[in-house]
Protein backbone atom coordinates (compact mmCIF):
# COMPACT_ATOMS: atom_id res chain seq x y z
CA UNK A 1 0.00 0.00 0.00
CA UNK A 2 1.19 3.50 -0.74
CA UNK A 3 1.66 6.13 1.94
CA UNK A 4 -1.60 7.86 1.02
CA UNK A 5 -3.49 4.57 1.03
CA UNK A 6 -2.34 4.18 4.65
CA UNK A 7 -3.35 7.70 5.70
CA UNK A 8 -6.58 8.09 7.66
CA UNK A 9 -8.21 11.12 9.27
CA UNK A 10 -10.20 11.80 12.45
CA UNK A 11 -13.20 13.94 13.41
CA UNK A 12 -10.95 16.36 15.32
CA UNK A 13 -9.51 17.49 11.98
CA UNK A 14 -13.02 18.76 11.23
CA UNK A 15 -13.44 20.57 14.56
CA UNK A 16 -15.14 17.76 16.50
CA UNK A 17 -13.80 17.38 20.05
CA UNK A 18 -15.21 16.17 23.37
CA UNK A 19 -13.81 19.16 25.31
CA UNK A 20 -16.55 21.60 26.48
CA UNK A 21 -16.46 24.94 24.70
CA UNK A 22 -14.13 23.68 21.99
CA UNK A 23 -16.24 25.11 19.21
CA UNK A 24 -19.07 24.31 16.85
CA UNK A 25 -19.56 20.61 16.13
CA UNK A 26 -20.46 19.95 12.51
CA UNK A 27 -23.16 17.32 11.86
CA UNK A 28 -21.91 13.76 11.40
CA UNK A 29 -23.07 13.45 7.80
CA UNK A 30 -21.34 16.71 6.88
CA UNK A 31 -18.03 15.59 8.41
CA UNK A 32 -18.13 12.14 6.78
CA UNK A 33 -18.95 13.75 3.44
CA UNK A 34 -15.96 16.07 3.79
CA UNK A 35 -13.64 13.19 4.73
CA UNK A 36 -14.69 11.15 1.75
CA UNK A 37 -14.57 14.04 -0.71
CA UNK A 38 -11.03 14.84 0.47
CA UNK A 39 -9.99 11.32 -0.56
CA UNK A 40 -9.78 9.56 2.81
CA UNK A 41 -10.82 5.92 3.06
CA UNK A 42 -10.44 5.50 6.85
CA UNK A 43 -11.18 7.49 9.98
CA UNK A 44 -10.70 7.14 13.71
CA UNK A 45 -13.75 7.08 15.97
CA UNK A 46 -13.30 10.49 17.56
CA UNK A 47 -15.23 11.57 20.67
CA UNK A 48 -17.30 8.71 22.06
CA UNK A 49 -20.89 9.36 21.09
CA UNK A 50 -20.21 11.56 18.09
CA UNK A 51 -20.32 8.68 15.63
CA UNK A 52 -22.92 5.96 16.32
CA UNK A 53 -22.18 3.77 19.34
CA UNK A 54 -23.90 0.69 17.91
CA UNK A 55 -21.38 -1.23 15.77
CA UNK A 56 -23.92 -1.94 13.05
CA UNK A 57 -25.07 1.66 12.89
CA UNK A 58 -21.43 2.80 12.90
CA UNK A 59 -20.53 0.57 9.96
CA UNK A 60 -23.64 1.71 8.07
CA UNK A 61 -22.81 5.41 8.60
CA UNK A 62 -19.25 4.91 7.37
CA UNK A 63 -20.31 2.65 4.50
CA UNK A 64 -22.59 5.38 3.15
CA UNK A 65 -19.46 7.47 2.60
CA UNK A 66 -17.15 4.63 1.51
CA UNK A 67 -15.18 4.98 4.73
CA UNK A 68 -13.82 2.34 7.12
CA UNK A 69 -12.94 2.60 10.80
CA UNK A 70 -9.24 2.51 11.68
CA UNK A 71 -9.39 2.73 15.47
CA UNK A 72 -10.45 4.75 18.47
CA UNK A 73 -8.90 7.02 21.10
CA UNK A 74 -9.84 5.89 24.64
CA UNK A 75 -8.94 7.90 27.78
CA UNK A 76 -8.64 5.59 30.79
CA UNK A 77 -7.91 5.94 34.53
CA UNK A 78 -5.17 3.35 35.11
CA UNK A 79 -3.31 4.52 38.23
CA UNK A 80 -6.08 3.84 40.78
CA UNK A 81 -6.53 0.14 41.68
CA UNK A 82 -9.95 0.92 43.17
CA UNK A 83 -11.15 1.77 39.66
CA UNK A 84 -9.48 -1.13 37.85
CA UNK A 85 -12.61 -3.25 37.51
CA UNK A 86 -14.75 -0.42 36.15
CA UNK A 87 -11.91 0.77 33.91
CA UNK A 88 -11.47 -2.66 32.34
CA UNK A 89 -15.23 -2.93 31.83
CA UNK A 90 -15.19 0.45 30.08
CA UNK A 91 -12.20 -0.62 27.99
CA UNK A 92 -14.07 -3.77 26.95
CA UNK A 93 -17.07 -1.68 25.83
CA UNK A 94 -14.83 0.58 23.77
CA UNK A 95 -12.95 -2.37 22.32
CA UNK A 96 -16.23 -4.04 21.31
CA UNK A 97 -17.33 -0.86 19.52
CA UNK A 98 -14.01 -0.37 17.74
CA UNK A 99 -13.78 -4.01 16.69
CA UNK A 100 -17.47 -4.19 15.79
CA UNK A 101 -17.04 -1.11 13.64
CA UNK A 102 -14.19 -2.77 11.76
CA UNK A 103 -11.27 -1.00 13.47
CA UNK A 104 -7.88 -2.40 14.32
CA UNK A 105 -6.29 0.00 16.85
CA UNK A 106 -7.21 0.69 20.50
CA UNK A 107 -5.46 3.95 21.39
CA UNK A 108 -5.02 4.34 25.17
CA UNK A 109 -4.53 7.71 26.86
CA UNK A 110 -3.67 7.62 30.59
CA UNK A 111 -5.64 10.26 32.51
CA UNK A 112 -6.17 11.33 36.12
CA UNK A 113 -9.92 11.47 35.73
CA UNK A 114 -12.17 11.28 32.71
CA UNK A 115 -13.20 14.90 33.31
CA UNK A 116 -9.76 16.18 34.34
CA UNK A 117 -6.99 14.51 32.40
CA UNK A 118 -3.98 15.68 34.42
CA UNK A 119 -4.12 16.48 38.10
CA UNK A 120 -1.02 15.57 40.13
CA UNK A 121 1.79 13.78 38.24
CA UNK A 122 2.07 10.06 38.92
CA UNK A 123 3.82 9.10 42.16
CA UNK A 124 6.70 6.62 41.94
CA UNK A 125 4.57 3.70 43.16
CA UNK A 126 1.87 4.46 40.59
CA UNK A 127 4.04 3.86 37.53
CA UNK A 128 4.09 0.10 38.08
CA UNK A 129 0.31 0.15 38.65
CA UNK A 130 -0.15 1.91 35.31
CA UNK A 131 2.20 -0.51 33.54
CA UNK A 132 0.29 -3.50 34.90
CA UNK A 133 -3.03 -1.91 33.97
CA UNK A 134 -1.79 -1.24 30.42
CA UNK A 135 -1.01 -4.94 30.13
CA UNK A 136 -4.56 -5.77 31.23
CA UNK A 137 -6.02 -3.32 28.72
CA UNK A 138 -3.76 -4.80 26.08
CA UNK A 139 -5.27 -8.21 26.76
CA UNK A 140 -8.77 -6.77 26.49
CA UNK A 141 -7.87 -5.17 23.17
CA UNK A 142 -6.24 -8.38 21.90
CA UNK A 143 -9.33 -10.40 22.86
CA UNK A 144 -11.25 -8.19 20.42
CA UNK A 145 -8.62 -8.54 17.70
CA UNK A 146 -7.21 -5.04 18.29
CA UNK A 147 -3.71 -3.68 18.80
CA UNK A 148 -3.39 -1.44 21.85
CA UNK A 149 -1.03 1.53 21.50
CA UNK A 150 -0.26 4.14 24.15
CA UNK A 151 -0.79 7.80 23.23
CA UNK A 152 1.34 10.29 25.18
CA UNK A 153 -0.80 13.42 25.14
CA UNK A 154 -0.41 17.02 26.29
CA UNK A 155 -2.38 17.45 29.51
CA UNK A 156 -2.60 13.76 30.44
CA UNK A 157 -0.62 11.64 32.92
CA UNK A 158 1.85 10.49 30.27
CA UNK A 159 2.60 13.90 28.83
CA UNK A 160 6.32 14.65 28.70
CA UNK A 161 9.05 12.88 26.81
CA UNK A 162 10.49 11.68 30.12
CA UNK A 163 7.13 10.27 31.19
CA UNK A 164 6.72 8.45 27.89
CA UNK A 165 10.20 6.97 28.21
CA UNK A 166 9.52 5.86 31.78
CA UNK A 167 6.35 3.94 30.93
CA UNK A 168 7.92 2.41 27.82
CA UNK A 169 10.85 1.17 29.92
CA UNK A 170 8.62 -0.72 32.38
CA UNK A 171 5.89 -1.93 30.03
CA UNK A 172 5.63 -3.79 26.74
CA UNK A 173 2.97 -1.52 25.29
CA UNK A 174 3.18 -0.36 21.72
CA UNK A 175 3.30 3.36 21.02
CA UNK A 176 1.32 5.92 19.07
CA UNK A 177 3.81 8.39 17.66
CA UNK A 178 1.93 11.69 17.82
CA UNK A 179 4.42 14.10 16.34
CA UNK A 180 2.83 17.22 17.85
CA UNK A 181 2.10 15.90 21.33
CA UNK A 182 5.66 14.65 21.74
CA UNK A 183 6.87 18.13 20.85
CA UNK A 184 4.41 19.76 23.26
CA UNK A 185 5.71 17.38 25.93
CA UNK A 186 9.21 18.75 25.42
CA UNK A 187 10.62 15.79 23.47
CA UNK A 188 12.88 15.77 20.43
CA UNK A 189 10.40 14.15 18.03
CA UNK A 190 12.97 12.89 15.54
CA UNK A 191 15.08 11.36 18.31
CA UNK A 192 12.02 9.73 19.92
CA UNK A 193 11.11 8.28 16.53
CA UNK A 194 14.60 6.79 16.16
CA UNK A 195 14.72 5.48 19.72
CA UNK A 196 11.35 3.75 19.71
CA UNK A 197 11.04 2.87 16.05
CA UNK A 198 10.29 -0.78 16.76
CA UNK A 199 7.59 0.12 19.33
CA UNK A 200 5.56 2.42 17.07
CA UNK A 201 2.28 0.81 16.02
CA UNK A 202 0.42 3.87 14.72
CA UNK A 203 1.31 7.44 13.76
CA UNK A 204 -0.75 10.56 14.46
CA UNK A 205 0.86 13.00 12.10
CA UNK A 206 0.67 16.74 12.75
CA UNK A 207 2.82 19.74 12.01
CA UNK A 208 3.25 22.48 14.60
CA UNK A 209 3.62 26.25 14.67
CA UNK A 210 6.61 26.44 17.02
CA UNK A 211 5.84 29.96 18.22
CA UNK A 212 2.32 29.07 19.31
CA UNK A 213 3.60 25.78 20.74
CA UNK A 214 6.02 27.69 22.96
CA UNK A 215 3.12 29.72 24.36
CA UNK A 216 1.11 26.55 25.06
CA UNK A 217 4.08 24.86 26.73
CA UNK A 218 4.69 27.95 28.87
CA UNK A 219 1.08 27.96 30.03
CA UNK A 220 0.33 31.26 28.29
CA UNK A 221 -2.30 29.56 26.12
CA UNK A 222 -4.43 26.50 26.71
CA UNK A 223 -4.29 23.73 24.14
CA UNK A 224 -7.69 24.78 22.84
CA UNK A 225 -6.60 28.43 22.57
CA UNK A 226 -3.48 27.33 20.74
CA UNK A 227 -5.53 25.29 18.28
CA UNK A 228 -7.86 28.22 17.70
CA UNK A 229 -4.83 30.39 16.86
CA UNK A 230 -3.36 27.90 14.38
CA UNK A 231 -1.17 25.61 16.49
CA UNK A 232 -1.43 22.82 13.91
CA UNK A 233 -0.90 24.12 10.35
CA UNK A 234 -1.04 21.84 7.29
CA UNK A 235 1.84 19.38 6.97
CA UNK A 236 5.02 20.99 5.71
CA UNK A 237 4.01 24.47 6.89
CA UNK A 238 5.15 24.17 10.51
CA UNK A 239 8.42 23.57 12.29
CA UNK A 240 8.54 19.78 12.58
CA UNK A 241 10.80 17.71 10.28
CA UNK A 242 7.82 15.77 8.96
CA UNK A 243 9.59 14.52 5.82
CA UNK A 244 12.50 13.11 7.86
CA UNK A 245 10.14 11.46 10.36
CA UNK A 246 8.10 9.83 7.60
CA UNK A 247 11.30 8.72 5.88
CA UNK A 248 12.47 6.96 9.06
CA UNK A 249 9.12 5.26 9.51
CA UNK A 250 8.82 4.17 5.90
CA UNK A 251 12.31 2.69 5.86
CA UNK A 252 11.09 0.07 8.34
CA UNK A 253 9.01 -1.44 5.53
CA UNK A 254 6.18 -2.12 7.98
CA UNK A 255 3.33 -0.36 6.13
CA UNK A 256 2.46 1.69 9.21
CA UNK A 257 -0.85 3.55 9.30
CA UNK A 258 -0.89 7.34 9.66
CA UNK A 259 -3.75 9.46 10.98
CA UNK A 260 -3.79 13.01 9.67
CA UNK A 261 -5.05 14.60 12.86
CA UNK A 262 -4.69 18.36 12.51
CA UNK A 263 -6.84 19.47 15.47
CA UNK A 264 -9.22 22.25 14.45
CA UNK A 265 -11.78 24.44 16.20
CA UNK A 266 -14.43 26.43 14.36
CA UNK A 267 -17.30 28.76 15.22
CA UNK A 268 -20.87 28.41 14.03
CA UNK A 269 -20.95 31.92 12.61
CA UNK A 270 -17.91 31.34 10.36
CA UNK A 271 -19.28 30.46 6.90
CA UNK A 272 -15.79 29.86 5.50
CA UNK A 273 -14.83 27.34 8.20
CA UNK A 274 -15.62 24.15 6.31
CA UNK A 275 -13.91 25.34 3.15
CA UNK A 276 -10.83 26.25 5.20
CA UNK A 277 -10.70 22.82 6.85
CA UNK A 278 -11.10 21.17 3.44
CA UNK A 279 -8.30 23.31 2.02
CA UNK A 280 -5.98 22.51 4.94
CA UNK A 281 -6.64 18.78 4.64
CA UNK A 282 -5.89 18.81 0.93
CA UNK A 283 -2.68 20.76 1.48
CA UNK A 284 -1.55 18.09 3.94
CA UNK A 285 -2.50 15.33 1.52
CA UNK A 286 -0.57 17.09 -1.24
CA UNK A 287 2.46 17.28 1.04
CA UNK A 288 2.33 13.54 1.74
CA UNK A 289 1.85 12.87 -1.97
CA UNK A 290 5.00 14.88 -2.67
CA UNK A 291 6.96 12.49 -0.43
CA UNK A 292 5.90 9.33 -2.22
CA UNK A 293 8.26 9.53 -5.21
CA UNK A 294 11.21 10.20 -2.91
CA UNK A 295 10.26 7.37 -0.56
CA UNK A 296 9.90 5.01 -3.50
CA UNK A 297 13.26 6.08 -4.89
CA UNK A 298 16.38 6.58 -2.85
CA UNK A 299 14.57 6.24 0.49
CA UNK A 300 15.76 9.61 1.65
CA UNK A 301 13.76 12.53 2.91
CA UNK A 302 12.73 15.45 0.81
CA UNK A 303 15.11 17.71 2.72
CA UNK A 304 18.24 15.69 2.01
Amino acid sequence: MTLLERTATAPISWGVCEMPGWGFQLPVEAVLTEMSSAGFTHTELGSLGYLPTDPGDLRAALDRHKLSLLGGFVPLVLHDPVQTESTLASAAESAALIAGGGGRFFVTCVVSHLDDWRQDPLADREWRIVADALAEVGRVASDHGLTQALHAHFGCLVETGEEAERILEISDTALVLDTAHFLLGGADVLEMTRRYLDRIALVHIKDVDLGIAAQVMAGELSLMEGVQRGLFPPLGQGGLPIAEIVDLLEKTGRDLWYVLEQDAAISEDDPSAVARLRFDARQSIDFLRSLEPVLAGAGTSQNQ
